[in-house]
């Protein structure tokens, strides 16, 4: 706890806090307050830390929409509760992280999900062709807070450190103005929760890797590559076994034994090119996630202008190039861009409304007066206009001069 409360650790966690920004706790304090608040109240929080006092407050629940449908819920801790973690983690990960699995990639320093996509790219190429898919039902929500001290009092010798981590873990829920206990599960907008969950399910890694098994892990997304299908029916049978000693449930209706070449696995999915290569591409799911969101982001009824609606997607779309960069299909991007300036061309007829109006702006924009008249005409058909040759009134440069950028690039 003495090297948590140390300064130089103290700002490395405020500055962590302050990057990762996000929304306030229970409490209201936003993470421009939280500097302020400290320099004012640290002395009495840090007595009450040294001295295993501390109470962290209840997390606020929030339910966000999932991409399969229905709704996640995550706890929002309060900013200085996040604070708090975030010390305790720079001294915590430091001394679990070197004693995890190779095979785990989620949520620890120097990996990302790329490096788990390729890995599990290099299984396929060797011919291990079938995959055991496991998707973890409601995993942050399940977790077993007796069996996860159980592991931590393994590692950590300071009661004070195990005390906090207990009252984070049992911390209650504020919903509708009501304080619900809590007896498992971690909240997921906490900077431990990622640990917490990686020391979980460290115990499923080794005894995986004490079998020969090949597998990529990124937190609670598990897939495990076998030769034949016999084989990855027996490795789901004992995965089961497994994660029920945990107190933890496969979902049943998401995971499978399928071949790699079926499944998906952090959004992408592997195909077989010429000379039986393995290549990544974005999987279809991805793809219809995005269309979804650029949906929400360019709805025509919101009543902005076509930059303003810009402005947002061309942040959500660098975001989703810089992630799916990695893609060897670059095909499926060309794709993507030509469908997102279709939507946008429509948008931007939708707003011109009338006839007159489309013929006037489409003209002075370099189009054909017959073309012009031709759109104008059929002015309440948005999206079957907005192919009819645009490209010469609204080229790509202009949405490229409002900030979207082409993912094909």
């Amino acid at each position: 706890m003495e090297r948590a409360c140390e300064r130089l650790n103290l700002r490395a966690a405020l500055k962590r806090v302050r990057q990762n920004a996000g929304k306030p706790g229970i409490d209201g304090m936003t993470v421009e307050e939280l500097p302020e608040h400290l320099r004012v109240h640290w002395p009495h929080l840090r007595e009450e830390l040294l001295a295993g006092r501390y109470q962290p407050q209840p997390v606020r629940r929030v339910a966000i929409p999932k991409a399969g449908g229905g709704e996640r819920e995550l706890g929002i801790p309060t900013v200085l509760d996040r604070f708090i973690q975030q010390a305790l983690l720079q001294v915590l990960q430091p001394l679990f992280d070197p004693t995890f699995s190779n095979a785990s990639y989620g949520f620890r320093p120097g990996r990302r999900a790329h490096d788990a996509v390729r890995r599990a790219q290099a299984y396929v190429q060797e011919g291990r062709s079938v995959v055991v898919d496991i998707d973890l039902e409601k995993f942050f929500d399940r977790v077993n807070h007796d069996i996860l001290m159980g592991r931590l009092v393994k590692r950590i010798a300071d009661r004070r450190v195990l005390r906090l981590i207990r009252r984070y873990l049992n911390a209650g829920v504020l919903a509708n103005g009501v304080v619900i206990e809590r007896h498992e599960g971690t909240p997921q907008g906490g900077p431990l929760s990622p640990l917490m969950a990686n020391v979980l399910l460290d115990e499923v890694d080794k005894e995986l890797e004490r079998r020969g098994h090949a597998f990529v892990r990124y937190a609670d997304d598990l897939n495990v590559y076998v030769r034949s299908q016999r084989a990855g029916e027996r490795v789901m049978a004992s995965l089961r076994k497994l994660f029920g000693k945990l107190k933890l449930r496969v979902n049943e209706n998401k995971s499978k034994v399928t071949r790699a070449t079926k499944a998906k696995f952090l959004g992408f999915s592997f195909w077989v090119a010429k000379g039986r290569v393995i290549r990544r591409r974005v999987a279809p799911e991805a793809i219809e996630r995005l269309k979804e969101r650029v949906r929400e982001l360019t709805r025509r009824s919101a009543g902005r202008s076509l930059a303003q609606m810009c402005k947002p997607l061309g942040t959500y779309l660098l975001g989703w190039k810089a992630y799916f960069q990695l893609t060897e299909a670059p095909g499926a991007l060309a794709d993507i861009d030509g469908w997102v300036r279709h939507r946008l061309r429509a948008v931007q007829l939708k707003h011109w409304k009338r006839g007159r109006v489309i013929y006037r702006e489409l003209v002075a924009r370099g189009m054909p007066a017959g073309a012009a008249r031709k759109v104008a005409g059929n002015s309440r058909r948005w999206w079957h206009n907005s192919a009819m040759a645009l490209n010469r009134a609204l080229p790509n440069t202009f949405f490229n001069q409002l900030g979207v950028p082409l993912l094909a690039s």
